[in-house]
């Protein structure tokens, strides 16, 4: 359908402020995953500090026994986001997390999420959420998360003795190429691998560790400092990976509209370049045409 100048030059500007907010959108993308990223590293040392504390129980304390995770009620925290303009990422997570549960049918499931959109895309494939938590819209809420969430299993556990409880957390993780993955990490049942290697680690100091606490208050305290730094961590890179995803969108996006406003410029130069030679034309057809008139009155006379 033929447009006008008029109407293409709106469209050019209506192209032209959504641009403005892509660009917008791009910006804090990059600058919103700068401040989690460094949490997720800054945690790192904390967790540090606490498999310390636990090599400390451990070379004290001898081997540790756990109930078999056949046993234990299994408990799935997804980490997913509200905050939109991230493409199918709360979908494509709940998607793998259906994947995992389903693989294992005997096993008593609940299921903790964060966010209200993760929720939905879960219930779309028929899993029931137990509880529900907002997803941290600053830095300053992960540790609040976090703590929301500890606190939650605290009281999974208590609520189930005599049988253990296994924790399970799924995100979006960042992968090599830059991308994003989705990952299961098995957080409780302790890896046994993790607890041999402690275990089996020789104590370099000349002085050996030593606890007033109780052996069992103090290897209870020590689990709620992993589970503390491993769901920090794991909101911590939920968050980039969601800013990395927005971020990939919003570069698509302003791809597009710089495609779709080279197009509406080509369009306005070859209209205007049109009517420009219309009027060339005319000025030309009205010139021979007044000419051959001034002829006629010659030949006349």
């Amino acid at each position: 359908m033929a447009q006008s100048l008029e109407t293409l030059s709106r469209r050019i500007t209506s192209m032209q402020g959504i641009r403005g907010v892509v660009h917008t959108m791009k910006s804090l993308s990059v600058i919103n995953a700068a401040p989690y990223e460094q949490a997720a590293r800054a945690i790192e040392a904390y967790h540090e500090t606490v498999l310390t504390g636990l090599h400390a129980f451990l070379s004290q304390s001898g081997p540790v026994t756990e109930e078999g995770p056949g046993n234990a009620t299994r408990i799935v925290v997804v980490f997913g986001s509200d905050h939109g303009l991230c493409g199918n990422y709360n979908e494509a997570l709940a998607e793998h997390v259906g994947a995992h549960i389903n693989a294992d049918t005997d096993a008593e499931n609940t299921v903790l999420c964060i966010g209200a959109q993760m929720e939905s895309a879960l219930s779309d494939l028929g899993l029931a959420v137990e509880e529900t938590f907002f997803p941290p819209a600053s830095v300053d809420g992960i540790g609040r998360l976090a703590n929301l969430l500890t606190q939650k299993l605290d009281d999974l556990r208590r609520a189930r003795r005599p049988h253990d409880i296994s924790v399970t957390l799924a995100y979006f993780a960042r992968s090599e190429q830059g991308g994003q993955t989705p990952k299961i990490d098995a957080l409780l049942p302790l890896n046994p691998d993790l607890v041999r290697d402690l275990q089996s680690k020789p104590w370099v100091s000349r002085s050996l560790p030593r606890f007033s606490m109780q052996p069992g208050d103090l290897f209870l305290s020590l689990i709620r400092g992993h589970l503390f730094a491993s769901l920090f961590r794991a909101a911590a890179e939920a968050l980039v990976t969601e800013n990395a995803a927005r971020l990939a969108l919003m570069q698509q996006a302003e791809q597009s509209v710089d495609d779709k406003l080279d197009a509406l410029k080509s369009d306005t130069r070859a209209l205007r370049q049109s009517e420009i030679t219309t009027e060339l034309l005319d000025v030309i057809i009205g010139f021979e045409a007044l000419k051959n008139d001034r002829r006629s009155g010659r030949d006349t006379k």
